[in-house]
């Protein structure tokens, strides 16, 4: 029974990060693939820049929603008679930890769009806020402070995710978070590799500002 719970969990957390929001927006209104426009990634970053702030907001919300659905999912799961005593309440953070890491990956590498996708920012801030709101909170601070001076959207994203596993330990979150933290962090930076270069080469553009061309591993 646990493993076929365990099953069920990777497999809908997968599918619900895998939901393409920004693909379907901007075809939606524009009728462009987002995947040629700028940076190539489905996010609310690359929207905002292609399409508009409120198509850009509609994803930010969107892709955030799809995290927060796949951990409340998991949590809901310890209430359900059937499935409860198969859940210990010591293991429910590992289960946390498996939907919110699976949905991290099927947001920047969605089944519907040949596994392609998002950096997986706005996913994982909703995951955050399910599975610890004050790491979530801090987190979105690092990001707001990060941007009003640099004005570098992924300059933020990067240094939001390195302190997110920070704040985990220092908060004294159950191992299974700060597992989480460490590699959801690590994995939204390796999703930043080529902005990281352009934050290098001063090439990174700021708020406003467009890409113009994308490379092939900017997801």
């Amino acid at each position: 029974m646990t493993g076929l719970i365990i099953v069920g969990i990777a497999i809908a957390s997968y599918l619900l990060g895998s939901f393409p929001t920004g693909y379907l927006l901007t075809k939606w209104l524009t009728g462009l693939d987002i995947r040629d426009q700028g940076s190539g990634s489905t996010g609310a970053t690359n929207v905002l820049r292609t399409v508009g702030k409120w198509a850009a907001a509609t994803v930010l919300l969107t892709d955030a929603l799809k995290g927060a659905i796949a951990l409340a999912l998991v949590y809901s799961l310890a209430y359900i008679p059937a499935i409860a005593p198969h859940i210990p309440t010591a293991e429910l953070p590992w289960f946390a930890t498996l939907a919110g890491l699976l949905a991290l990956v099927g947001h920047s590498r969605s089944v519907w769009l040949q596994f392609k996708g998002g950096k997986s920012v706005a996913t994982g801030i909703g995951i955050l806020l399910v599975m610890s709101p004050v790491v979530a909170l801090s987190t979105i601070a690092v990001f707001a402070l990060t941007l009003a001076v640099s004005r570098i959207v992924s300059l933020g994203s990067i240094l939001s995710a390195i302190a997110v596993t920070i704040l985990m330990l220092l908060l004294h979150e159950p191992l299974a978070y700060c597992l989480f933290g460490l590699l959801a962090g690590s994995y939204v930076i390796v999703r930043h590799r080529t902005n990281l270069q352009r934050i290098f080469n001063g090439t990174e553009p700021t708020i406003g500002q467009k890409l113009q061309a994308h490379p092939e591993s900017s997801g």
